[in-house]
């Protein structure tokens, strides 16, 4: 049974996991249905991109080290996103990105997952538009979801969200829920909170 987890709880993902070499991060979203006036115009689907940034002591070293729908694969072969879904529609996971944990380069310590939304300011969009948002992590062995973290504080006004990280202590790897909103409004901004 999946580990339910609130905000800034923290699980080991090794000790109940022996042998955990691959994990499968789901994210997941729906939009809120948007009121339309008479004579307005439909509104624009919300595109959300999900993105793993990789950290060195706490700290993004190169831009290579940012995996997201321009970077699907990180050098390492190690991190591999799974391709852009642009209206979050549909049940289960909208984006999912693989891990192998096991040949992670030593020199990363951390990976922070979050989810942005594309050109958020320009379409007027943020996250109070969305609901239903999660991360969960599954052992890639038996298709067991060993966590999720279900975000449910209101972030309105909030145009990217860091759902949380994996990161390596003491030998073992464990998850982090953040669900930590943002007014940044691209990839960039929130990598940048890294450097």
């Amino acid at each position: 049974m999946a580990i339910s987890l609130q905000k800034g709880q923290k699980v080991s993902l090794s000790k109940e996991n022996a042998g955990l070499s691959r994990v499968m991060i789901g994210l997941g979203w729906d939009e809120v249905q948007q009121k339309r006036g008479f004579f307005s115009l439909k509104p624009q689907d919300i595109d959300c991109d999900a993105t793993a940034i990789l950290l060195q002591n706490g700290k993004l070293r190169a831009n290579e080290d940012v995996v997201y729908f321009g970077n699907l694969k990180h050098k390492s072969g190690t991190v591999q996103h799974m391709g852009d879904n642009l209206t979050g529609a549909g049940d289960g996971d909208d984006e999912q990105i693989l891990v192998d944990l096991a040949k992670l380069p030593a020199e990363y310590d951390r990976i922070v997952l979050m989810v942005n939304i594309y050109q958020a300011r320009e379409r007027k969009q943020h996250f109070g538009m969305i609901r239903n948002a999660f991360i969960r992590l599954v052992d890639c062995r038996n298709g067991k979801e060993m966590c999720r973290y279900n975000l449910t504080d209101d972030y309105s006004g909030m145009t990217a969200l860091i759902f949380g990280e994996v990161y390596r202590h003491n030998g073992e790897w464990k998850f982090n829920a953040i669900g930590q909103g943002t007014s940044d409004n691209s990839i960039g901004e929130v990598a940048n909170r890294y450097v």
